[in-house]
């Protein structure tokens, strides 16, 4: 059977990635990869060309990494504990969000995308959570987000009326 060599321009499930350099079926090639634009003819020159920006990809994604590293090593040094108004329980009125993650550290002198910091659940409790925060796809940091309860929530003695004794006030409670 006649096979030809392709450079591949995107990625093809089962073939490869793109810039692979792959022997396929002379009909897959010529009627489906090529008119497609999946694909182009490997000659001498193309080869050497993709090698070429293979490794300046490679070089500049080196430099990105050691990048994401440094920015991951000052992520760990941010204090992120949260003080929030939380139930006897332990249950928070409201949540922490990514938002409020990516707020805390923008306050500290990080700037992180909140699409980056990933909360496996919502953080509706008191105590330590883990959540990861992605840099990079080959840079993730795992940090801990410490909540803790600020107090009780405000009493709802503004409800009460004003002026009764504390006996007045129990039995104004047992008529409710």
């Amino acid at each position: 059977m006649a096979t030809i060599e392709l450079i591949l321009t995107e990625d093809i499930h089962r073939l490869g990635n793109a810039g692979d350099v792959v022997r396929v079926k002379a009909g897959y090639g010529r009627n489906f990869l090529l008119p497609q634009g999946k694909a182009m003819l490997a000659t001498a020159s193309r080869v050497k060309e993709i090698d070429h920006q293979r490794r300046v990809i490679d070089e500049l994604q080196k430099k990105a990494i050691a990048g994401y590293q440094e920015l991951a090593r000052r992520v760990l040094a941010v204090n992120l504990t949260f003080d929030m108004q939380a139930s006897p329980e332990g249950k928070l009125f409201g949540s922490v969000t990514n938002a409020d993650i990516a707020a805390r550290m923008a306050a500290a002198g990080v700037e992180i995308e909140r699409r980056k910091i990933a909360i496996a659940e919502p953080i509706k409790t008191v105590g330590d959570h883990a959540v990861t925060i992605r840099l990079h796809r080959e840079v993730q940091t795992p940090v801990v987000v410490k909540v803790v309860a600020s107090g009780a929530p405000a009493e709802e003695a503004a409800a009460e009326p004003e002026g009764m004794e504390t006996e007045e006030r129990r039995d104004f409670d047992d008529e409710r």
